[in-house]
């Protein structure tokens, strides 16, 4: 992990990009690298740290998007009432699986999410009069900061957006350290490594998968919501399975069940494509993406940020 002296100028780094990324494209960019930073760290919870894979998880981050959506556009209510909800119906759906997963483990677990994910996506396609099917719900508000007789500010404008997700990435990541750092976090990593083990030992199974499976929920239930906000349109584009595939590549890339593996992952494999694509042709994009993620698992098969914790290690 980086030493703590890093930490000012990284934050400093993150907190001024806005006045030196000029180019609207790029300050997009770094705001999609956020929102798949708080859908990194909402995986990483459960991959990571109670080793249950989750294939489904792109369920979550389309139902927070629809939730927000369809309050804020068809019954007008305010776009923060929106997130709220964003954050609570995912987690409601959270908490259905993680009791539904009781009884499986494994491929089990995997085969289930991707199902729920599969059901959800069809039903945002067929339920034409909530939904709008392919056509999608355009025209979702854009977030506004109000002080009645005070300040009336849009966060339409790419620059105040950015300060929003950053500050959902950074909520995200206190939330994770805290339930890591916790009695919860100790209970998670034992059923990662010996699940019959710590059952014995008197770790509740059945509560602390639930509680892992409905906080990660919940945080990518909020990166549904902000992307709705942002893009002002959604679409069942959001059940896609390459944005979960997307999500595992930035987890395990970055380095599975540690804090700042996600959120570096999220960065860099959000900037990459975007970097090939002004360097090369679609084809050779593609190509060059595939040998550079082979690259970098086989050479840091633990991650980005443990081999470079690894390295500082050796270096004294």
């Amino acid at each position: 992990m980086l030493g703590k002296a890093l930490w000012p100028a990284t934050l400093l780094v993150a907190a001024t990009a806005p006045f030196w990324v000029w180019n609207p494209y790029h300050l997009h960019t770094l705001i999609m690298a956020g929102i798949f930073a708080v859908l990194a760290l909402s995986l990483n919870l459960l991959l990571g740290y109670t080793g249950q894979l989750s294939l489904g998880h792109a369920a979550f981050f389309g139902i927070g998007a629809y939730a927000s959506a369809l309050l804020t556009v068809k019954l007008e209510w305010s776009p923060w009432l929106g997130l709220l909800v964003a954050i609570a119906v995912p987690a409601l759906a959270g908490w259905v699986i993680g009791r539904l997963a009781l009884k499986i483990r494994g491929a089990y677990f995997v085969l289930l999410t991707l199902s729920f994910a599969g059901v959800v996506s069809l039903v945002s396609v067929n339920w034409m009069e909530l939904t709008n099917g392919p056509l999608g719900i355009p025209g979702v508000p854009a977030v506004e900061l109000a002080i009645p007789g005070v300040l009336e500010v849009s966060l339409l404008r790419k620059t105040h957006y950015y300060y929003l997700v950053l500050a959902a990435v950074v909520a995200c990541y206190l939330v994770c350290a805290a339930v890591v750092r916790s009695r919860v976090g100790r209970a998670l990593i034992a059923l990662r490594e010996n699940e019959t083990l710590a059952q014995s030992i008197g770790v509740n199974v059945t509560h602390y998968l639930v509680l892992a499976t409905v906080i990660s929920a919940a945080m990518a239930g909020l990166g549904g919501g902000l992307y709705a906000h942002y893009t002002r349109f959604v679409s069942p584009e959001v059940f896609l399975f390459t944005y979960t595939v997307t999500m595992v590549i930035m987890v395990v890339a970055g380095g599975k069940g540690t804090l700042l593996g996600p959120v570096v992952g999220a960065v860099l494999f959000t900037a990459l494509p975007e970097v090939l694509r002004a360097a090369t042709s679609w084809q050779w994009q593609m190509l060059l993406y595939g040998i550079l993620l082979i690259l970098v698992l086989f050479f840091m098969p633990q991650g980005i940020v443990p081999a470079l914790s690894a390295w500082r290690a050796r270096r004294g």
